[in-house]
């Protein structure tokens, strides 16, 4: 077979049709070998019930021969008295000529009762349909079923002999409350499948001295099972085969042709599309009218081949609007990366003091910022800082700010009438009601005194020398941009030699994991503190790696920033 031959074969074996045709058949045939399968279980069960009762009919006939036309209740209770009588031992002994020696006394010739009962009881399993009918007597002591007169007993069990039974078999024959029928299915190696049904016989004291019993072989009933299942297995394949053929006839006349029709259309309209064909009929030339669900498809399809060139022309210029609008945010992230101090050392005549910052944005362009820059040759200003919002916007207000309050240090060196005038500056005309949270402190190098101020902003972490990083809940004033003329209330921190002050925004606690648990500013603490000794740029470097080594693939949804200023002492 040739290369196309195979592919031919290969698409027509995985087609639509092949394939709705064999789901059919499939369906149809375990349809139809449930319904065998439900059907035969019914009929078993029935069948089981029917010849039940037919055993327990047999018993109640061969019951009334026994116990009218010959003297069973004697005979039984005259096997029974040797049987009891018999020692363990001499049970034991069953199936030889020394164990039917025991019951030698017993009359078993034509005219006695032995004789007159098991012609009775062989009447019965000639003329009806069962394996056997006999006189027997269980003993519970030993589950054992001793046969007292059994038609069959030149091939099986003689007078007196006995065969081990299932104790619940003993039970449920010897305590039977007279109510149903009386019966019992089992599994032996002997019989196979054997049920066995049968009424009391009792003496003229109400006591039982034996079983009228009827058994009932598995071959009856696998046999009428049998010619059943031929039966109903022939119409289940002829309904089958029927029904699987008039559906496929259905089904391909109302849906697969029109669905092959459709892909023909498709497969014509991309052809047109590459040959460079701008308006084709394509779906609308279809006329299909075979289902509503499959017309609505058709008219779906042709509004979409008018539409379609037109949908492709818009995407051409979303495409270049994205990409002029990608170029724009590049170039905003450069203008604002250039306005935040990235050179390090960012002071390298300055053996005073060491300080590194950085910020890492959420999207191409942030909300946060940090500065520092020396008001004089005596003070540092420290800015840190978080603008509401995301994107654009937040740095649009986020570099307004900065230029503010860089302005204002300038003028003066009274951090608290810094943020006044930056507050008053931002809430004139602040139609987009932003605002940001700052922390500014100017740190005088003379006296060794950071003077601070909180509008909202984080706490920062302050470490002192020799000992261990830890928050510094310093006083909250309201954030800047909210509302004018708000008053800040500056504090004051002595620094020494070795002390260091850390700075952040939400970005750092609120980082989030997979998990949806936040980073928290103890696990900031435990970063910061796990070489306190180290420099502003291993110490942010050290937290940063805990903050991406918890959130792990998770997106980063806001800033991190974060700068680290320590004291080294006066100059020399």
């Amino acid at each position: 077979m040739n290369k196309g031959s195979k592919k031919k074969t290969e698409r027509k074996r995985r087609s639509l049709e092949t394939s709705t045709i064999s789901a059919i058949a499939i369906s149809c045939m375990l349809l139809g070998m449930i319904a065998m399968g439900a059907g035969l279980a019914i009929y078993n069960h029935n069948l089981t019930k029917q010849y039940i009762r037919r055993a327990n009919e047999i018993a109640s006939s061969a019951l009334m021969s026994a116990t009218h036309g010959a003297d069973t209740i004697s005979l039984a209770n005259e096997v029974m008295g040797i049987y009891d009588g018999l020692t363990d031992e001499q049970r034991n002994m069953m199936g030889t000529p020394e164990y039917n020696e025991f019951f030698s006394s017993i009359e078993t010739g034509r005219d006695s009762t032995y004789g007159l009962l098991t012609r009775m009881l062989g009447t019965f399993v000639s003329s009806e349909d069962v394996d056997d009918v006999y006189v027997a007597m269980f003993d519970e002591k030993n589950d054992a079923l001793v046969y007292i007169a059994d038609p069959k007993s030149t091939n099986q069990f003689k007078i007196g002999e006995w065969e081990p039974v299932e104790h619940h078999e003993t039970l449920k024959f010897l305590n039977w409350n007279g109510i149903g029928e009386l019966y019992d299915i089992s599994v032996t190696d002997r019989y196979g499948w054997l049920c066995t049904a049968g009424l009391p016989i009792k003496d003229s004291s109400g006591n039982v001295c034996a079983f009228i019993l009827t058994d009932v072989g598995a071959d009856n009933i696998l046999f009428t099972l049998f010619l059943y299942a031929l039966q109903i297995s022939l119409a289940i394949i002829i309904a089958t085969a029927l029904v699987t053929w008039v559906l496929t006839r259905y089904v391909k006349r109302k849906v697969i042709i029109p669905i092959t029709k459709i892909e023909d259309a498709a497969n014509k309209y991309v052809a047109d599309k590459k040959s460079g064909i701008i308006t084709t009929n394509r779906f609308a030339s279809l006329n299909i009218s075979s289902s509503l669900e499959l017309e609505n498809l058709s008219t779906t399809m042709a509004n979409m081949e008018k539409s379609l060139s037109e949908y492709e022309e818009t995407i051409l210029k979303v495409n270049a609007e994205k990409q002029r609008i990608g170029v724009e945010l590049s170039m905003a992230n450069k203008i604002q990366t250039s306005i935040l101090p990235t050179t390090f050392p960012a002071f390298p005549d300055r053996t005073d003091f060491d300080i590194f910052a950085s910020m890492t944005a959420a999207r191409k362009v942030g909300g946060d910022f940090y500065d520092f820059f020396l008001i004089d040759d005596d003070h540092l200003a420290l800015v840190m800082a978080d603008v509401s919002g995301k994107g654009v916007p937040a740095a649009l207000f986020m570099m307004i700010t900065k230029v503010i309050v860089q302005s204002c240090a300038m003028l003066g060196k009274d951090v608290a009438e810094i943020l006044e005038k930056t507050n008053d500056a931002l809430c004139k005309n602040n139609k987009t009601d932003m605002f940001v949270t700052i922390w500014m402190g100017i740190f005088e190098f003379s006296s060794a005194k950071l003077t601070a101020c909180n509008a909202g902003h984080e706490f920062p972490a302050l470490l002192r020398n020799g000992k261990k990083f830890e928050l510094l809940r310093d006083h909250h004033s309201l954030f800047v941009g909210g509302m004018a003329e708000t008053q800040y209330t500056p504090y004051t921190i002595d620094m020494e030699v070795g002390d260091k002050i850390f700075l952040y925004t939400d970005g750092v606690p609120e980082a989030t994991n997979s998990k949806n648990k936040l980073f928290g500013t103890e696990r900031m603490i435990d970063a910061l503190n796990i070489d306190s000794n180290q420099n502003p740029e291993d110490i942010i470097k050290t937290v940063h790696d805990s903050v991406n080594k918890f959130v792990g693939n998770a997106e980063q949804f806001d800033d991190i920033t974060m700068m680290c200023f320590e004291y080294k002492g006066k100059k020399a």
